[in-house]
């Protein structure tokens, strides 16, 4: 594959780039709320919302990988804005298995800057079920830490109906949902959905095969190009600080010692890099990606805690001073690094497929396992 941006993520990047740095000068001390409403409307108004969706949702058609050079330069600035969630979440999902009246219904607004919807995506278990209920479903449960759910208009939420996932639209005034919001270590955008006999009906469900494991996958490949924009940038304020700030009459960055950890930091960002595009790349082509999609979270757990922790090491006291920027970049990639599974779980993941490839290869290496369980992965017994 070629690792180089195409015209289309040149474009989107730039644009993004000039819009996000422009907020940022204005904007030196963002708040916490994870969302700023005017931001959100310049970028429906540059046209950055709707650029990488398909043309059948109003986009441009274009798709992940100019999502992903998006979302890498809203982690550069740290911005307040819920594209990851918004949009190559949930409007993607809805435009790949909704019919045209969800995309009418809960997409237009949101391409208008009018509107955000939080995606509530099962991660080791399904928090919500779902039972029979005339013309539709009705949902219970409970899960914690829903990004962006603070002040989304309507969630994307992923129910068990039996054996399978099913993903269902719920406004946020709908009678039995509560939303209470929660400050997570870098604001306060996040919240605790319950849902008590909520009725969903079928015109807000949508029952294809495979769309909530579709959205998982984005979801994660939308965090690790938010990580990636989150410690390069972050890199890169901690160099510029290295040469400037001096002890002994010499900048600190002409010690040894520095000199490593920023070069082990530059490591880290590039793994990230280089195995975020190429999982981007293969889920948009279609091909099998479950293995690259583990692998770049994982360099993206661990990658991030690494730089954001050589970050403020190297910046000293001004890395966790509230009135300098370095300890937002080290909150966002302290999230980053726990969204969509830590590292230690990516590597489980990658366990199973690798235990999972070799079985269906050689089924007697099937022996002392479990039948495969509901994500399809074996177990030993």
């Amino acid at each position: 594959m070629d690792f180089d941006y195409t015209e289309a993520q040149q474009d989107l990047s730039g644009l993004a780039r000039e819009l996000f740095t422009d907020w940022t000068e204005h904007n030196p001390r963002p708040g916490i709320t994870g969302f700023d409403r005017e931001l959100w409307q310049a970028m429906a108004a540059a046209g950055l919302l709707e650029a990488a969706l398909p043309d059948r949702v109003g986009g441009n058609g274009f798709g992940l990988l100019e999502q992903c050079s998006i979302l890498t330069e809203i982690g550069r600035t740290v911005a307040p804005a819920p594209y990851a969630t918004s949009i190559a979440v949930a409007a993607a999902t809805i435009g790949e298995f909704g019919d045209d009246e969800q995309v009418a219904r809960w997409v237009r607004p949101v391409l208008q800057g009018q509107a955000t919807i939080a995606p509530a995506l099962a991660e080791s278990v399904v928090a919500f079920e779902a039972s029979a209920h005339p013309n539709g479903l009705l949902l219970n449960g409970i899960q914690p830490v829903v990004a962006a759910g603070a002040f989304a208009e309507t969630f994307l939420i992923e129910a068990r109906d039996g054996a399978r996932s099913v993903l269902a639209l719920i406004d946020r005034d709908t009678e039995g949902l509560t939303v209470a919001g929660q400050h997570v270590v870098n604001g306060t955008d996040a919240a605790v959905l319950e849902l008590h006999d909520v009725p969903v009906p079928e015109t807000a469900l949508i029952r294809a095969p495979g769309a909530a494991e579709w959205a998982r996958r984005r979801a994660t490949l939308a965090t690790c190009a938010l990580q990636l924009g989150i410690l390069a940038r972050a890199l890169e304020l901690t160099c510029e600080y290295a040469r400037a700030r001096k002890q002994f009459d010499k900048p600190i960055g002409s010690f040894q010692a520095v000199r490593q950890r920023l070069a082990d930091a530059y490591i880290d960002v590039e793994a990230v890099r280089l195995t975020l595009w190429q999982a981007a790349w293969r889920e948009q082509q279609g091909l099998p990606a479950d293995m690259e999609i583990a692998v770049a979270k994982f360099w993206a757990a661990q990658a991030g805690h690494r730089v954001a922790h050589t970050a403020v090491h190297v910046h000293a006291s001004t890395g966790i001073y509230l009135d300098y920027p370095m300890q937002r970049y080290f909150t966002a990639a302290k999230r980053a690094e726990f969204e969509g599974g830590s590292g230690t779980a990516q590597l489980r993941r990658i366990g199973d497929l690798l235990a999972d490839h070799a079985a269906r290869a050689d089924p007697s290496y099937a022996r002392g396992m479990t039948a495969p369980d509901a994500t399809g992965m074996f177990r030993r017994s």
